[in-house]
């Protein structure tokens, strides 16, 4: 085993962790906040939105994350200098960057798969607490805020710790639209210096770093909010 090259290459490395620890934390802040209203709209919407938000998560879970992303990279990329004016607005710089498609991509995936975790946390709710909140004349959002959507979240814990560590292993697919990322810095490593095994022994030690740092993480929460019977 060799890990020289771990000199010449650590500023690669250190950006590569950064840039797969940034898509993980966009996909997973925007797709948890879009997946809440995705499950609302599945448990509590009108047929409309119900079904606008059924077809949306059987999307998004029923076709590979590669094909979503690169339909939104080489697809809509492609279209968006096309647009009069683009060029020269003050978004191109974030636009013309794979890393913009890749976040995009993974947050509407993960809110896909975790409105479906949510939706079923939402209802399994106890109805007598929603009753008991109606009683006391909460108003519908103050009930979601204060009693529903919280109780539902601390149900869902162990879920979502889970969704969130495979968000974390898909994170490699942001490579194949020139995303910097770690797995993107490993090849290149083994592009230069013809080592296979050293670099992806990197990036997988990161990676379980990571997938534990997220479980314990969540354990603790759990043990600060323990739920109530």
């Amino acid at each position: 085993m060799q890990f020289e090259w771990v000199i010449k290459y650590w500023p690669l490395l250190l950006d590569g962790a950064y840039q797969t620890v940034a898509l993980l934390v966009i996909s997973v802040v925007f797709g948890f906040l879009l997946a809440i209203g995705l499950a609302f709209a599945q448990v509590s919407g009108g047929p409309v939105a119900r079904n606008l938000s059924r077809a949306y998560c059987t999307f998004f879970r029923g076709t590979p994350l590669l094909i979503q992303l690169w339909l939104l990279y080489y697809g809509v990329g492609s279209l968006l200098p096309m647009i009069p004016g683009i060029r020269q607005s003050f978004m191109w710089p974030v636009l013309r960057e794979g890393f913009f498609f890749a976040a995009v991509s993974f947050t509407l995936n993960y809110a896909a798969y975790e409105a479906e975790v949510l939706r079923g946390a939402l209802l399994a709710v106890p109805k007598g607490e929603l009753e008991a909140g109606r009683a006391v004349g909460m108003s519908p959002w103050t009930l979601v805020r204060r009693i529903w959507l919280p109780r539902a979240i601390r149900i869902a814990l162990p879920t979502i710790a889970g969704e969130i560590v495979l968000q974390l292993k898909s994170t490699p697919l942001a490579f194949t639209v020139t995303v910097m990322d770690l797995y993107a810095v490993a090849y290149k490593v083994r592009q230069d210096t013809l080592l296979v095994y050293e670099p992806l022994l990197v990036v997988t030690l990161f990676y379980v770093f990571l997938t534990l740092l997220i479980t314990r993480c969540f354990k603790g929460i759990e043990a600060q909010v323990p739920i109530r019977r």
